[in-house]
């Protein structure tokens, strides 16, 4: 015999649950872990669909001293609002650092030069651009995603006449 579920026996991935330990709702999953580390507790935010938690952080214990103190409702709310504002500036940092742009004076011409980056775990690529002061493109090349970007590059590369870079 064999333990299968009915289409209406499934768990809803998506249903909202509210336990002390284990709290479902808003996209966020609130898990109260025991820390291996001591003998404190944990508490993981893992945002729904993805595999690693967003977040990890110290869990209050409770009134017994041994136990965690429940997850409630504000509890929650207050988990999410700082988990998603820790995703929100991981994202803002991964886009700055792929997406990186410097503003040099060349022959008497501002230049902006753009290197953006195209993670791959493969392939990565990245691409080193020129623009005047109106957006036009002057030049683009590849680069080694390793390229670094400073006022010194940009500028000898706008000096060099945008050849390309060894």
């Amino acid at each position: 015999m064999t333990d299968t579920l009915s289409a209406d026996q499934t768990p809803d991935p998506d249903a909202k649950i509210e336990q002390a330990r284990l709290w479902r709702d808003n996209g966020w999953t609130a898990h109260i872990l025991k820390n291996e580390d001591d003998d404190g507790w944990a508490v993981a935010m893992t945002r729904d669909g993805a595999s690693e938690p967003a977040l990890i952080g110290p869990w209050t214990m409770g009134r017994d001293k041994k136990n965690p103190k429940p997850l409630d409702v504000n509890a929650f709310n207050t988990l999410v609002k700082t988990a998603s504002e820790f995703v929100r500036r991981s994202e803002q940092q991964l886009h700055a650092t792929l997406h990186q742009s410097i503003a040099v004076t060349s022959r008497n011409a501002r230049i902006t030069v753009l290197l953006d980056i195209v993670p791959d775990e493969e392939n990565p690529t990245a691409t080193l651009t020129a623009q005047d002061d109106g957006g036009d493109e002057l030049a683009k090349i590849r680069v080694s995603p390793g390229f670094k970007l400073s006022r010194a590059s940009a500028t000898a590369w706008a000096d060099g006449g945008f050849q390309k870079l060894a």
